[in-house]
C-alpha cells in the first residue's frame, strides 16, 4: 500500500496541473475570441466612419472623370472631323488653283510661242530678202 500512496500524490499533482492547463487553454480561446470580436467591431466602425465616405467621394470623382473624358472624346472627334474637312477643302482648292494656273500658264506659253514664231518668221524673211 505504501507504493500506491507515494504514486498517488504525483498523479494528483499532474491531474490538477492538467485541469489548470485545460482551463488556461479555454480562457485563452475565450480571450482570443473577445479580442477578435472587439477588433472586428473596431474595423467595421472605422470602415463606416472613414472608408465609406471616402469611397463615396472617390466614386463621385470617378464619375466626373468619366463624364469629362466622354466630353473630351466627343470634342476631339468633332475637331478631327473639322480638321479633316478643312484639309480636304484646302487640297481641293490647291488642285483647282494648280489646274487654273496650269491652264493660264499653258495659254501664256502658247501666246509666247506664237509671238516668238511670228518674230522668228519675220526675222527669217528679212534675212532672206
Amino acid at each position: 500500500m505504501g507504493d500506491l500512496q507515494s504514486i498517488s500524490v504525483p498523479l494528483w499533482i499532474m491531474a490538477v496541473l492538467s485541469i489548470l492547463q485545460a482551463l488556461l487553454l479555454v480562457s485563452i480561446g475565450v480571450g482570443g475570441y473577445l479580442v477578435y470580436s472587439r477588433v472586428m467591431t473596431l474595423v467595421n466602425d472605422l470602415e463606416a466612419r472613414q472608408i465609406a465616405p471616402l469611397r463615396e467621394k472617390v466614386d463621385a470623382i470617378l464619375m466626373d472623370v468619366k463624364s469629362v473624358t466622354a466630353r473630351v472624346s466627343q470634342q476631339t472627334e468633332r475637331v478631327d472631323h473639322a480638321i479633316t474637312g478643312t484639309i480636304d477643302r484646302v487640297d481641293d482648292t490647291a488642285a483647282r488653283v494648280r489646274a487654273g494656273m496650269h491652264d493660264k500658264a499653258s495659254q501664256a506659253a502658247g501666246v509666247l510661242r506664237g509671238v516668238r514664231a511670228v518674230i522668228m518668221s519675220l526675222l527669217t524673211r528679212e534675212s532672206h530678202a
